[in-house]
């Protein structure tokens, strides 16, 4: 195949097309009239657009952007000058959202298929391009999109799943401190549960600050272990080097810490228009505010898209495989999907799992039989589905298990009785 500079056409007849056909050694019958298929890398757009004019005959065009600016919006206008009926690109890394939100602006609404799809499809030869390969593919309807929120949602998800990472580096921060601290000598975590509550926290920072151990065992509080065994474990002997580095990781988890809090509010103020999805969203036991933020910015609030809540939970990867042959079970492992999405929900999972409803119970059964962590993914599964049934329904969430009238009384008994005897209404006992 010839090469092609970037802003070089090449248009090819029916026949053309034919060869290319055969070449493949597939019978693909058209569905559409015209299609468009995009192999997107870092610096370059490959584009194939295969149109049939008013005669039937199918003319293929072709054409090699670059990847900055001025190119993507010289590529999405070439596209809309086809009017194509579709137009397919691969999900490849994140080289795909730049062309993708061009093209959308547009009004054209492209289909952001998996790779390991598109490969196994039969009869590909290495002669024929990714983009003229997209394209007949996707003018015989054999390909199916991946599920790409609106912009809004798409660029809020910026803010979340950095929250997470930054949540991750945090983690991180406190398991280097509480190292460095042990290599110090001081073994704070050998009578502390939590090494970073707030008596802890208060104690460490004091011995960071020039305060003696007998200092620091002053910012104990309520905790449960021992003066005595307290006052051992914060005895140490830090060297000027252990409390320079413990300072600086300090310092850097109150940054983190306060980065968190400025993505958390962020986010939460920017999902304003979704607020009647969040407070559905929060009626689930095991979410507040933030995990219904970020459940909804990765999966949106139309749950059309996903035409049912089993397959909402394959392409977040979180149902069980289903492989087998010969009418044997060979292996029941979740397959991948969005990455994000699955810790949140397992996250979800492990709160739900403590909570007085029925999740609690099923988590209680399943852990038995199969261990936490299976438990954990069957929680998180039952809890997509349910999450798909009250968006698609605009309902809150009520479970099985809890009496909410007896909740009702119970909680509002003790004001009502107040004010029944305040006003002389309550019939008074012998």
């Amino acid at each position: 195949m010839a090469r092609l500079s970037i802003g070089t056409t090449v248009d090819l007849r029916c026949d053309a097309l034919y060869h290319i056909c055969v070449e493949v050694a597939m019978d693909l019958i058209p569905i559409c009239r015209s299609a468009v298929g995009m192999d997107v890398h870092l610096n370059m757009i490959e584009v194939c657009a295969i149109v049939e004019d008013a005669s039937g005959e199918a003319q293929v065009h072709r054409r090699r952007f670059g990847g900055f600016r001025r190119d993507r919006l010289e590529m999405a206008q070439w596209i809309a000058g086809f009017a194509p009926e579709t137009v397919v690109m691969e999900s490849t890394g994140i080289f795909w959202k730049s062309p993708y939100a061009y093209l959308e602006r547009l009004g054209i609404r492209a289909l952001v298929v998996n790779a390991q799809h598109v490969k196994t499809v039969p009869g590909r030869k290495t002669d024929v391009g990714d983009a003229e390969w997209l394209a007949m593919l996707a003018r015989a309807g054999l390909l199916r999109g991946s599920f790409i929120p609106p912009e809004p949602l798409r660029n809020l998800r910026q803010l979340s799943r950095h929250h997470q990472r930054v949540t991750a580096m945090l983690a991180a921060e406190k398991n280097r401190l509480v190292r460095v601290l042990g290599d110090a000598g001081i073994r704070l975590t050998a009578v502390v549960s939590d090494p970073h509550g707030v008596a802890a926290r208060a104690m460490i920072d004091c011995l960071l600050d020039g305060g003696t151990p007998q200092q620091a065992l002053a910012h104990a509080g309520r905790l449960r272990a021992p003066r005595e065994e307290l006052a051992a474990a914060l005895e140490g002997e830090p060297s000027e080097e252990h409390l320079f580095v413990a300072r600086m990781i300090r310092r850097h988890i109150d940054a983190l810490e306060a980065d968190l809090a400025e993505l958390a509010r962020a986010l939460i103020a920017r999902l304003e228009p979704y607020q009647a999805a969040l407070d559905i969203l929060l009626t689930l036991p095991g979410v507040d505010l933030l995990a219904a933020a970020k459940l909804l910015v990765e999966i949106g609030e139309d749950m059309s898209a996903f035409g049912s809540a089993e397959k909402l939970a394959k392409w977040a990867g979180i149902c069980p495989g289903n492989r087998e042959s010969a009418g044997k079970r060979k292996s029941g492992k979740t397959a991948k999907g969005n990455r994000y999405l699955r810790a949140l929900l397992c996250e979800i999972a492990w709160s739900a799992a403590r909570t007085a409803s029925q999740f609690k119970s099923r988590y209680q059964a399943l852990a038995i039989r199969r261990g936490a962590k299976r438990a954990i993914i069957a929680i998180a599964h039952k809890l997509l589905k349910i999450v798909y049934v009250l968006l698609a329904r605009r309902v809150p969430y009520r479970d099985s298990t809890v009496d909410y009238e007896a909740l009702a009384v119970k909680r509002k008994a003790p004001r009502w009785i107040r004010q029944l005897k305040k006003f002389g209404l309550l019939p008074q006992t012998a």
